[in-house]
């Protein structure tokens, strides 16, 4: 029995959820995932998971194997990578990770300039606004933006980002400015999913800050939709600051009430940070983190 493969397998299938989706991911037969799960569990004699209809659920020695497993299998592809030369020379493939609209914005275009300074080592950018896991996903590095939860990771901070109100010039002239954020009861506001509650918006109040509920006569579930909205007239709505750096550029767009914005969000580099580095992340960070500081800078 290949048991570093029997690893694989059963860490896909907990994953997965499922032996079948397992075997539709990986692209084997099911009956090869069952029989090497199987395998594994008699050479442990202990069963690993519970099997139903529907889903798996890992026992209680299932639950400490799983650990166990994704540590000696981290360790494997750390061997491999120092074996390939990966800690002398900035060499092997990258695996980034960053939200869709910043990502494209900000963090493609230093990738590229990275790829044309290293051109032995190549990059697989994934735009996601959900948060990925660094270690289950087999990510090196993941921007990062808002505060961070106590961990092992490290984070390098690169910048800040601001959460502004903001409305187009046409809006303003018929229905006036407001001056206050208690202003925004008066006004059409736009809302979106993933900003935080709908209909509830914070602002810097003292050395704190205090929540607002505005009137939202438009519910949308991207800032994108919820930015062309403002343009068009329909009202008021928050994004963050890089999300309408062209809008303010071009005029479509003005920013309110500056004096209230609540605290930004620190914007971060973060990795696994076990260990000595691969060459390739070193010189990624190296490179793109004064570079990042930089763009971000100028959304200040």
């Amino acid at each position: 029995m290949d048991r570093l493969e029997a690893m694989s397998l059963f860490i896909g299938a907990v994953e997965a959820g499922s032996l079948s989706a397992a075997a539709r991911q990986l692209g084997i037969p099911l009956a090869t995932v069952s029989r090497k799960i199987s395998e594994l569990e008699r050479h442990l004699n202990t069963r690993l998971l519970t099997r139903s209809t529907r889903r798996l659920t890992l026992t209680d020695a299932g639950h400490a194997y799983l650990a166990a497993c994704r540590r000696i299998l981290n360790d494997v592809r750390e061997a491999e990578r120092a074996a390939a030369g990966e800690y002398s020379t900035p060499t092997g493939e990258l695996v980034i990770t960053a939200p869709v609209v910043f990502g494209r914005l900000h963090v493609l275009p230093v990738v590229t300039a990275f790829l044309a300074a290293y051109p032995d080592v190549d990059i697989r950018l994934s735009l996601a606004d959900r948060i990925s896991q660094l270690a289950e996903d087999h990510i090196d590095l993941a921007v990062r933006i808002g505060s961070l939860p106590d961990s092992s990771l490290v984070a390098i901070r690169v910048g800040a980002i601001r959460r502004v109100v903001c409305a187009s010039p046409a809006y303003l002239a018929r229905h006036g400015t407001p001056q206050t954020p208690e202003d925004l009861a008066a006004h059409s506001c736009i809302t979106f999913e993933g900003s935080g509650a709908l209909s509830a918006w914070s602002f810097r109040k003292g050395q704190g800050e205090a929540t607002l509920q505005v009137r939202s006569r438009l519910q949308v579930n991207t800032a994108e939709a919820a930015i062309d909205a403002a343009i068009s007239g329909v009202g008021p709505t928050r994004v963050l600051s890089y999300q309408i750096e062209a809008a303010l550029r071009s005029g479509a767009l003005g920013i309110l009430l500056q004096s209230f914005e609540p605290e930004p969000w620190p914007v971060s580099l973060v990795h696994a940070g076990q260990g000595l580095l691969p060459v390739k992340l070193r010189a990624f960070l190296d490179f793109a983190a004064p570079r990042l500081k930089e763009r971000l800078a100028r959304l200040e």
